[in-house]
């Protein structure tokens, strides 16, 4: 059975990567609008009643408007935008904490955050478990590629001259608090206390390192229990690896040119001032498109690892 994909912003970095994703594969047929008709309201609910699947890559305002002009169809939609994260009536796409049958049978399904994804699939089985408490006040210290960041911020990395901010080496922000990405992180972990959110974006195209330390002075569980617990709860996961073992080198390193991946690796690492639970991933795998196209998978029957790069 073929199943008609219509990517609503597929000339996007997110799109394009998705399109990437399900190129080849008979079990999906693309619609598509040309140039002319991409931004045409009338075009593009025409497309959304005559497709089973929707995935919206779109900023969060036209995310909303998309699921208006989709109203009344048979469409399933997948919307990669921050817009309905914490929405009521929508699946949170996270397979291995929501449950894989909860996508699977989801008419309306929200990606995940990129940095999200990293902190909750370290934090809420833990929390879940017991093991860590939901009234603490996290932290969450994060690096992201900047392809994340859209057009406006990949010209500012790759095409800008040096006096427009070509020479960028790290860019803090989200300096005042109130990040997008925070509610949904409270939420979807179940904490009292929003964390506290420290990203930034380094010179690299893609890659993400999410790091939530756990001072020894406040939490005192040893490194081994969490790990443990993360392998139980990740045991029949094929895109979530926990590390059993420290790198040899005591190192984990972010690459300017890695490659991309739709897998999410898990470490826990101890000493004497505390626990750093980390967690490696690409932001436009896992991180966004990848997830979006392991939803898209299980919604529609098939293998949740079909087309990923794992």
């Amino acid at each position: 059975m073929t199943h008609t994909v219509f990517i609503d912003g597929a000339v996007g970095t997110t799109g394009l990567e998705i399109a990437a994703r399900l190129a080849g594969r008979p079990e999906f047929a693309l619609l598509s609008l040309d140039e002319t008709r991409r931004k045409d309201d009338g075009a593009r609910a025409e497309a959304f009643h005559a497709a089973d699947f929707a995935i919206l890559c779109l900023p969060d305002d036209a995310a909303r408007e998309a699921v208006t002009l989709a109203e009344g169809s048979k469409v399933r939609i997948i919307d990669a935008s921050s817009a309905h994260r914490i929405a009521p009536g929508w699946t949170y796409g996270f397979p291995e904490l929501v449950g894989r049958a909860a996508v699977a049978g989801a008419r309306r399904v929200s990606n995940p955050g990129c940095y999200p994804t990293g902190f909750l699939a370290l934090v809420a089985p833990l929390v879940r478990a017991g093991l860590l408490p939901a009234d603490w006040p996290y932290t969450v210290n994060a690096v992201s590629g900047y392809s994340g960041g859209g057009k406006a911020l990949i010209a500012r990395f790759e095409g800008a001259p040096l006096s427009e901010g070509h020479d960028i080496a790290w860019r803090g922000y989200g300096l005042g608090g109130g990040h997008k990405h925070v509610p949904e992180m409270q939420l979807q972990a179940g904490l009292a206390h929003p964390p506290l959110f420290a990203p930034a974006v380094i010179p690299a195209h893609r890659g993400m390192v999410v790091e939530v330390p756990l001072p020894r002075a406040v939490i005192d569980i040893d490194a081994d229990t969490l790990r443990n617990a993360l392998i139980s709860f990740y045991a029949d996961s094929p895109v979530v690896r926990v590390a059993q073992e420290p790198p040899a080198d005591g190192e984990l390193l972010l690459r300017a040119a890695t490659g991309a991946s739709d897998a999410l690796t898990l470490h826990v690492f101890g000493g004497a001032e505390g626990i750093r639970l980390i967690a490696l991933l690409d932001n436009l795998g896992k991180g966004a498109s990848g997830a979006a196209v392991q939803s898209l998978n299980l919604m529609a029957g098939l293998d949740e690892t079909a087309g990923l790069r794992l």
